[in-house]
């Protein structure tokens, strides 16, 4: 399960209950919520498909404890277009 909290605007407590439970500070900003979304979907919404990106490809005691959502892309290249492919 994943449990999304805000905790302003623009930064989000994440926990992932899974074989261990783990807790992610998430900074999104709204010009790379736009960028990823155009509007489509709730910031809440996009941090829950992020994560569920990442648990299909590592666990969550691999998922950064502390990041910006842009630095996904870094990692897996993927991931952006992968995210809008799946807001049509």
């Amino acid at each position: 399960m994943i449990y999304i909290t805000p905790k302003n605007e623009n930064l989000y407590d994440v926990t992932v209950e899974d074989m261990d439970t783990t807790h992610h500070e998430v900074t999104l900003s709204d010009d790379y919520y736009q960028k990823l979304t155009g509007g489509k979907i709730s910031k809440e919404e996009l941090l829950e498909q992020s994560f569920q990106f990442l648990l299909n490809r590592e666990s969550n005691t691999m998922i950064l404890r502390k990041f910006d959502l842009p630095v996904i892309s870094r990692y897996f290249p993927e991931y952006e277009s992968e995210i809008r492919r799946d807001l049509r």
